[in-house]
């Protein structure tokens, strides 16, 4: 099993919500708000002052799923969260040692 995992703009939300839903037997997505800023030497030269408060909203997202999901997801968060500007987001993928279900502990 694996874990996707996305920062994405929030903009974008509605469009990556429809893109997942189209994946057959898509398992589900968790959404976290989160804040952040483009590494520096990816952004233009700016003032002290703007460098301090440059913190940007975006949206944090999980997915666990089977190893054969993850390029259909994968490709569907990168294509409807895409603008092509600085910003846009990241997209990984974690290996999945072990799920448990809290609600009787038995194995995903």
């Amino acid at each position: 099993m694996k874990e996707i995992r996305a920062i994405v703009r929030p903009t974008r939300i509605q469009k990556l919500r429809d893109a997942l839903r189209a994946i057959p037997n898509f398992p589900g997505v968790t959404l976290f708000k989160a804040e952040g800023f483009t590494a520096p030497a990816s952004a233009n030269r700016r003032s002290v002052r703007e460098e301090l408060v440059d913190f940007s909203e975006k949206t944090m997202l999980s997915v666990v799923c089977e190893d054969d999901m993850v390029e259909s997801i994968r490709e569907a968060i990168m294509l409807s969260c895409r603008t092509g500007q600085i910003g846009d987001g990241l997209v990984w993928v974690v290996d999945i040692g072990e799920i448990h279900r809290v609600r009787d502990g038995s194995p995903y």
